[in-house]
């Protein structure tokens, strides 16, 4: 059976300026010259070392691996000073088997280079490509029969559920190493065993399956899969999975389970303030638990793979995950293996989640390429690749402003989306109706969404005549409630995703009075506020029940009459001002927003209120 023991702590780090630390993982250096702006945090090759006893093994019948969850952008190991491995892609999990190699006492070191290159994504994009060891190091003690380890950091399991009328049938393929017999138990989520099987590809039955089926009902089936030599369980791992069918229709927009289910949701960017990528559980947990808040159904896990916790994460909630590889901005040609192999990676070591709808392709690749004719014949073989290696799922990619409808790059994969700030880059919120109304029209057939969208938001800045550019909280509250109201007139679009749910390091960039941020979130970076925008999605999408007060932090006004907005989800909303009641609406079917009359602001009021502003949706 197996026994893993974490590679977490008194790791001696080379840095940037060669001299050498004490750290723990996870860990980056560009934590805090990745936040700052300029556009000049340091890339290149730093060093990671540590020692560590062999574990105790059995060699004539057991192995030793090291695994790896996440070291960007690409990583040399070396065990006791011999060369065993090199990966290249940061965001996805390798392995290496190491028992030959042991001595009694041994020193691991891990070269990690996150430099300037022309064939390891990414190298263009708007986000700091943070290096280091900024996820799990672990050492894994397996018997010499176990399913497999090396293949493409995968857990050597396929599940692939299909709903038959009230049943399921599961297929379940293993592969391992070494002997043994293969033996399959399905459990429901009470522990009950539901199906038995023996084999490396077998199908079994659920009779009556209980359907995974979103934020509604993410049910949750298990897989124990047990590798038998002469009676005795040699290797055991369980996998969770779900039982779901989907389908995209392009006038209808997102079916689960062959009921319509609009996709609504977020973008996500994993990183935090003074800590880059290199991030714990509990932020996992706490960037779901927002996520939740706001009655998002989708995410876009962008612009490449995350952590399998959070994945776990989206199984265990509901969330529909659009999954990506980090394909963007530029197309290289010498960078073309690298594509492929991070794809691989994405489709093996993810396939069993039920979260994930679709694998995404590239994004905004079209923004500097100049091999166009490369890049096309690149995305036409890794769409083919995905649905080589999984059938069961569609394809997608993200378009940018200037790249067009036409543009042949936008009709390879079977949905498309667009990342587009009309409204926020240029004027004109009424250009988003007009976008989505043409290309339906040019393109009827073609599923279509939005894959990112947003305005900049500085919770200090504020305005009460907002304008477009001005990075107040107030215009992006407005901004936002014209899309939520543009969405609602097209029901048709496969799926929406803001951008971004965080605010997120890019350092590249200087706005809003912040270098090195993009404060397009929803909420801040260091996730402590949530921004009116988050309050309007709110109201919007979810059914817990809330009343908030726009503009709270705006409080130095001049004007002797002010608006306050409030934004809920409530039928009825009351306002007072120092414990008086100064007015109250119900909300009519049929309506999103009601005007009421305006309030003038006294030295004495507790809150600044004005013509008050109820938005309301019906959910």
């Amino acid at each position: 059976m197996r026994s893993i023991a974490k590679l977490m702590q008194d790791w001696q780090f080379t840095g940037p300026d060669g001299k050498t630390t004490l750290v723990e993982l996870p860990h980056t250096w560009n934590a805090k010259d990745g936040q700052d702006g300029g556009n000049d945090y340091w890339r290149g090759t730093c060093t990671y070392s540590t020692t560590f006893a062999a574990p105790a093994f059995d060699a004539a019948s057991q192995e030793v691996w090291l695994q790896f969850e996440g070291v960007n952008s690409s990583a040399k190991v070396l065990l006791n000073g011999r060369n065993i491995c090199t990966h290249d892609g940061g965001y996805s999990t390798f392995r290496v088997h190491v028992s030959d190699l042991l001595a009694k006492d041994n020193q691991l070191t891990v070269e990690v280079d996150n430099s300037i290159n022309d064939r390891i994504y990414p190298q263009k994009a708007d986000f700091t490509f943070y290096g280091g060891i900024y996820r799990d190091i672990s050492l894994m003690v397996v018997s010499k029969n176990h399913f497999t380890l090396d293949y493409f950091g995968g857990p050597g399991i396929r599940i692939t559920p299909t709903v038959q009328g009230a049943d399921a049938s599961v297929q379940v393929t293993t592969w391992h190493d070494g002997e043994g017999e293969v033996s399959i138990e399905l459990l429901d989520a009470a522990g009950n065993t539901v199906a038995t099987g023996k084999g490396p590809d077998i199908t079994l039955t659920i009779f009556n399956a209980h359907l995974w089926n979103g934020v509604k009902d993410p049910y949750l089936y298990s897989c124990k899969a047990r590798l038998v030599v002469n009676g005795t369980v040699e290797d055991e791992t369980t996998t969770r999975f779900g039982v779901r069918s989907f389908k995209v229709d392009p006038k209808k927009g997102f079916f689960l389970n062959g009921k319509s289910y609009p996709l609504h949701g977020v973008s996500r960017h994993q990183d935090r303030k003074g800590l880059g990528n290199a991030i714990t559980r509990e932020m996992h947990d706490e960037d779901m638990a927002l996520i939740k808040e706001i009655g998002a159904n989708t995410i876009r896990l962008a612009h490449y793979q995350h952590d399998q916790y959070f994945y776990d994460l989206c199984d265990e909630v509901g969330m529909v995950v659009w999954a990506e590889i980090p394909y963007i901005s530029e197309h290289m040609p010498n960078g073309r293996e690298n594509t492929i192999s991070q794809m691989k990676e994405l489709i093996i070591q993810n396939y069993n989640h039920p979260c994930i709808v679709c694998w995404g392709v590239s994004n905004e690749i079209t923004i500097s390429t100049r091999d166009k004719a490369d890049m096309l014949d690149n995305h036409r073989e890794l769409n083919d690749l995905c649905h080589k290696m999984d059938s069961t799922r569609l394809t997608t990619l993200a378009c940018y402003a200037m790249c067009g409808p036409f543009n042949p790059v936008a009709h390879i994969t079977d949905l498309v989306s667009w990342n587009l700030y009309l409204g926020w880059y240029v004027p004109g919120l009424f250009l988003n109706d007009l976008w989505m109304d043409f290309f339906h029209l040019v393109y009827p057939g073609r599923p279509l969404g939005f894959s990112e969208y947003g305005a900049e938001g500085m919770p200090n800045l504020h305005s009460s005549k907002p304008r477009r550019g001005d990075h107040t909280e107030e215009y992006q509250a407005k901004y936002h409630e014209y899309m939520l109201r543009c969405f609602d007139r097209h029901k048709w679009m496969w799926a929406t995703h803001v951008w971004n749910m965080f605010d997120f390091a890019a350092d590249a960039r200087d706005q809003g009075g912040e270098p090195g941020m993009n404060h397009k979130g929803l909420v801040t970076f260091d996730r402590k506020t949530r921004k009116d925008s988050f309050y309007l999605y709110k109201a919007w999408w979810s059914d817990e029940n809330f009343v908030h007060i726009c503009s709270k932090r705006f409080t130095d006004r001049t004007e002797k009459e002010i608006e306050v907005k409030v934004y809920s989800n409530q039928n009825t909303v009351a306002l007072y001002a120092d414990g008086k009641k100064l007015a109250e609406q119900i909300w009519e079917e049929g309506s999103d927003e009601v005007l009421t009359r305006a309030f003038e602001k006294t030295d004495k009021d507790s809150l600044f209120w004005g013509e008050q502003t109820i938005e309301r949706k019906n959910v």
